[in-house]
């Protein structure tokens, strides 16, 4: 089993980085293999709602590695998103990123795919920030997975953010949560069948 764990942030080694780090070591500890990947130093353009990738599969924009990431995706057991805060929201790019990932790979692509997001931030804005992104989830069928906390560490560079050791623990236990979920789901698999969600329903508010 694999977790792939995205860094949201434009820093490749900062607290970002480090939050993912301590969740990666959690989860290998339980045997589990995971890869950081960077994104949020990549220029990524957001959603052009032009509904291409509704006839393609994929999004029509073929310069940036968001079809790269969706096929990473789905061959992954989990997933991780992180991304530091900006006026109490996740990185820009990060998001236009996942707005076309989530969009082009379809409602169903990452059902049943544990997923969990964690935030670093120097002061504030870590919940509203956390909750953005655990949007991503709730909307495609991916069991949510927590910890002891809500998923975020402080410090405005790596240095200082090993010094939250609250936080550091947090996102430990969450690699940990995150590999007995795996395992769970693994064992489940020949007995427990996925549920039948049937076809998707849009519904359109006019006044």
């Amino acid at each position: 089993m694999n977790v792939l764990l995205i860094n949201g942030s434009p820093h490749p080694k900062g607290s970002t980085y480090t939050a993912l780090s301590a969740v990666a070591d959690g989860l290998t500890a339980e045997g589990i293999s995971c890869s950081i990947k960077q994104v949020g130093h990549l220029a990524i353009r957001g959603c052009m709602a032009c509904g291409k990738c509704q006839e393609i599969g994929q999004c029509i924009i073929n310069d940036d590695p968001v079809n790269e990431y969706s096929s990473l995706i789905r061959a992954a057991d989990g997933l991780v998103i992180g991304s530091p805060v900006y006026y109490a929201a996740p990185n820009g790019a990060l998001c236009a990123f996942l707005d076309r990932l989530f969009m082009s790979s379809g409602p169903t692509a990452f059902a049943f795919k544990p997923g969990a997001s964690v935030v670093s931030c120097r002061r504030g804005g870590a919940s509203a920030a956390f909750d953005r992104l655990n949007k991503y989830f709730t909307i495609s069928s991916m069991p949510i997975v927590s910890s002891v906390y809500w998923n975020s560490v402080h410090g405005n560079m790596a240095e200082e953010t090993v010094q939250d050791l609250e936080g550091i623990h947090v996102m430990r236990v969450l690699g940990q949560n995150m590999a007995w979920l795996l395992k769970c789901i693994d064992t489940a698999k020949s007995t427990v069948p996925y549920p039948v969600q049937g076809p998707k329903v849009y519904t359109n508010f006019i006044r």
